[in-house]
């Protein structure tokens, strides 16, 4: 077969996809194949989401279990804990976690797993994309060297891409098929193929130079974000110590039509990309003897909200004359945003940690997290109930989801600190209202 064969097979929907990781990004990928026409193998080492998958079920809020219930039926979606399809797979997406060491160093062990398993089944006339976020060199440095060991020629006989994931859970707006897609090759032809196959599930490829300029986009698009809340979480701290109302000056300049993008402070960073994928740049750049100053500074500043925040419950327990030791404090919302159930960093965890270390007795809500087993915790959220409310001597609002009824947890708490200025609108609270 050759590349033009591949071509074919793309265009004709008859090429068969891999997917290793069926995760946040990997599922939602999956599905958008499977509608496309393809048939779709997912791969994970978690046997329970293969057989949720082949039940016809979704694990994933952001993807329908119908979704998934049709393409199993269609056979158009199945999935495996064995490595040996991807012999039988014409193209493979690698979707695996990249995390953080305790040392905040990358681990790439889970890209480098999947790369393993693929050379024992790799073949000729195969497209190979990573999508896991990483630094800058890893698709040239991890991947390309293991299939060149196998004898294949990149760009002839195995074409390699790198393709950031977009994903942003929860988002209403946004999906896999409507957020444009970059993706960028070690040879022209690897960006042809890959960019033949993205392009039918996904509405708009962009297409650049290379791996390394693609896995830089989204260290880009992170650090970005990164800065900009680390920079408005300063800002808070700052207008608390001068007087001023943050949230109204953030919204008094959002006013401006040019040259200002809006951001909000809160109790710090969660979620799976921002606080973990610009330490990943900052990282490789050591290795040039070269510090990311803003990288690093903005990290700092993201990591001490946590403690910022409780320093804020302190300050209005001292204020009722009350120590935070023996005290009553309930948690509210411990996902790391909105309406979804994702753990992953969420600053809630740390928040909970630094007030149970200072005696604190601890509970929290949440609609869409029932179990909270998660960095030595074992807690299960309570009712939210105005009796619960009035058992506490503060409650903290960490994450603001939609559920909430704020004008009935204003009316019935005694204390609340508020870090997403959720209660802006309430009027005459029965609690008192401590804001970042």
């Amino acid at each position: 077969m050759s590349k033009q064969t591949l071509l074919e097979k793309i265009e004709r929907r008859e090429a068969v996809i891999g997917l290793i990781g069926l995760g946040y990004v990997g599922l939602p990928l999956a599905v958008e194949f499977g509608k496309e026409g393809y048939r779709v193998i997912g791969v994970d080492i978690i046997e329970e989401k293969v057989d949720q998958i082949n039940a016809g079920k979704s694990y994933i809020p952001d993807v329908a279990a119908q979704d998934i219930a049709d393409l199993v039926a269609q056979g158009k979606l199945s999935a495996t804990t064995d490595y040996s399809v991807l012999q039988n797979v014409d193209a493979i997406s690698i979707c695996v976690p990249t995390p953080l060491s305790k040392t905040k160093d990358p681990d790439v062990s889970y890209v480098v797993a999947a790369t393993d398993e693929i050379v024992k089944y790799c073949h000729k006339d195969l497209l190979i994309v990573l999508e896991s976020t990483t630094y800058p060199g890893t698709t040239d440095e991890l991947i390309m060297p293991r299939v060149e060991a196998c004898g294949f020629t990149i760009g002839e006989d195995v074409f390699i891409c790198f393709s950031p994931e977009r994903i942003d859970p929860g988002n209403q707006q946004y999906g896999v098929r409507n957020t444009p897609k970059v993706i960028g090759g070690a040879t022209p032809a690897c960006i042809e193929i890959a960019y033949a196959l993205y392009s039918k599930p996904i509405d708009q490829v962009v297409k650049v130079s290379s791996t390394r300029a693609a896995e830089m986009v989204k260290l880009l698009e992170n650090t970005f974000r990164l800065v900009n809340i680390g920079l408005v979480n300063e800002m808070a701290v700052m207008c608390d110590k001068l007087g001023v109302n943050v949230w109204e000056v953030i919204e008094a300049a959002g006013t401006k039509p040019f040259g200002f993008m809006t951001f909000y402070p809160g109790p710090g960073l969660g979620g799976h990309c921002i606080p973990i994928d610009p330490l990943y740049l900052s990282w490789k750049l050591k290795a040039v003897n070269y510090n990311a100053r803003f990288i690093e500074m903005a990290s700092a500043i993201n990591s001490e909200m946590p403690l910022y925040v409780v320093g804020k419950v302190i300050d209005a327990l001292n204020d009722v004359q009350k120590s935070v030791k023996g005290s009553n404090i309930l948690v509210l919302g411990v996902a790391y945003k909105r309406d979804i159930d994702d753990l992953r960093e969420s600053p809630a965890l740390d928040v909970i940690h630094l007030l149970q270390e200072r005696g604190a007795a601890v509970a929290y809500h949440d609609p869409f997290v029932a179990d909270l087993g998660h960095e030595g915790l074992a807690m299960k959220t309570v009712d939210l109930t105005p009796a619960t409310l009035a058992e506490m001597d503060c409650v903290v609002v960490i994450t603001d989801h939609s559920q909430y009824d704020w004008e009935m947890i204003a009316g019935n708490a005694r204390i609340v600190v508020d870090s997403r200025n959720a209660l802006k609108d309430i009027e005459s609270p029965k609690a008192k209202i401590v804001r970042l």
